[in-house]
């Protein structure tokens, strides 16, 4: 128990400062002002699903935390929030994928990127939109065109640069009864 408790604490505080490194280098602007595609979500998507819920969410929660402070001087903590929760949402499906086992099917990608997409979905145009109007009275118009935007980009981030981390991942694994008895 004391070595998975350290484990889950090396990943998270790896997982962060990956987050918070690919966060500040790679920030590629939209159109719209404050929304940027960000490829540190296919990395937070890779840790949550090798080391599961609790790592993907404090690797998102924390890594976004300190990026934004980092970057604007203070989080902006309704999305620092929903970061944590892909982290976790996509942390969670990872019970039904088994990367250990050196081969993903399509049905591992299937709900791989399903839940991803559902949690982006509900993360970037629901919770983030809904929680800036009531924490920080933003526009409505404004916030639900960045959750929107955001919701699409991340989503592809994760669908292309998640999987193909989840591929190269998976081909380091030794596939199940790959080894033989001498």
């Amino acid at each position: 128990m004391k070595n998975n408790s350290i484990k889950t604490v090396v990943a998270t505080g790896i997982g962060a400062a990956l987050f918070i490194i690919i966060g500040t280098l790679v920030n590629i602007p939209t159109p719209i002002p404050n929304t940027n595609l960000q490829l540190q979500y296919a990395v937070l998507a890779l840790f949550a699903v090798v080391y599961g819920p609790t790592v993907g969410f404090f690797s998102g929660f924390i890594g976004h935390a300190l990026k934004d402070a980092l970057q604007y001087g203070s989080p902006w903590w309704t999305w620092v929030l929903v970061s944590g929760l892909i982290g976790l949402a996509i942390g969670l499906v990872s019970k039904k994928i088994n990367i250990e086992k050196g081969q993903l099917t399509g049905k591992d990608y299937a709900w791989f990127n399903g839940a991803q997409i559902l949690a982006n979905i509900i993360g970037w145009a629901v919770i983030a939109p809904y929680g800036d109007i009531l924490v920080y009275s933003e526009p409505a118009s404004k916030v639900f065109t960045q959750g929107i935007l955001s919701a699409v980009i991340n989503s592809l981030t994760i669908v292309i640069g998640g999987s193909l981390l989840l591929a190269v991942y998976t081909k380091t694994r030794t596939q199940s009864g790959s080894l033989t008895k001498d």
